[in-house]
């Protein structure tokens, strides 16, 4: 057997101190750009003594209970999130789609009539009459607990948001999606389910000219999901005025129009193709 000295032992832990445990080492995370937004989070929201929950925003969420008792089989879990961190008055009709494509009416929340699936929600969403823009918090931002714990247990997620058709690089009036994210298959899908349904869609991650919208950093919240990627879609102005007959926060809710079913019927057939494969 080798015979090691002591002077030996002390000398190798004294500069393994100095060097640092190399396996220790954590990559940094992805730098988050400051935002112009008048919160960078959520927390910072929350924390805000001149807002209050229930007046200027309300965050409402809905969790599917999962348990497995079966000593032989294995029982499924909830694996889809549907995210809209910007609902209410902030983007217009999101939170009204945020329910929908989760499989739930907006005006009541039941299931809708053969809805096949629902899905975990989360919304963050501005109640005031006017300037609801102020609550805008940037999605690398979103550090709500039910959004991050909703996400993080997900395999899939989308989230919906809000934009003009300038911001998309169209001529005002058009309707249109930007289909941004991570998760290049759930992209691919809910590109051609909106072609299907005669929707002007352009792929947010792979046009240089919407980066702004693309979602594709990783702090993004609905990329924060058990695949580190999900689906970002931007709605412009045009296209969610024609899902509602009358676009004010206490009606949108009672009178969707049929684009609005066909945009969530889209977006839900999207889902289900990339849970299946």
């Amino acid at each position: 057997m080798t015979r090691i000295r002591r002077r030996t032992v002390l000398t190798a832990l004294s500069a393994a101190a100095v060097a640092g445990p190399a396996l220790l080492t954590v990559a940094p995370r992805p730098a988050v750009a400051v935002s112009d937004d008048l919160y960078q989070t959520n927390s910072e929201l929350y924390a805000s003594p001149t807002l209050v929950e229930g007046v200027d925003y309300a965050r409402r969420f809905r969790r599917h209970g999962a348990l497995d008792d079966d000593l032989v089989g294995t029982a499924g879990f909830p694996t889809t999130a549907v995210l809209a961190p910007h609902g209410g008055g902030i983007e217009v009709g999101t939170s009204e789609l945020c329910l929908g494509v989760a499989g739930y009416h907006p005006a009541t929340l039941a299931p809708t009539q053969s809805a096949g699936a629902v899905y975990d929600y989360w919304m963050f969403e501005g109640l005031r009459a006017a300037n609801n823009g102020e609550l805008h918090v940037t999605s690398t931002g979103c550090d709500d607990p039910q959004a991050e714990s909703l996400s993080g247990g997900a395999r899939y997620a989308v989230s919906l948001h809000g934009c003009t058709a300038g911001q998309l690089g169209l001529p005002d009036g058009t309707p249109a999606v930007a289909v941004g994210g991570l998760d290049v298959a759930l992209r691919t899908y809910l590109l051609q389910e909106y072609a299907a349904l005669g929707i002007l869609a352009l792929d947010a991650a792979t046009a240089p000219e919407l980066t702004a919208l693309a979602g594709v950093h990783p702090r993004n919240i609905v990329n924060r999901t058990l695949s580190q990627a999900g689906a970002q879609l931007e709605l412009s102005t045009p296209l969610r005025n024609a899902m509602f007959g009358t676009n004010t926060r206490a009606q949108r809710r009672h009178t969707t129009l049929p684009p609005f079913w066909s945009f969530v019927t889209a977006t839900r057939a999207a889902l289900e193709h990339r849970s299946a494969g």
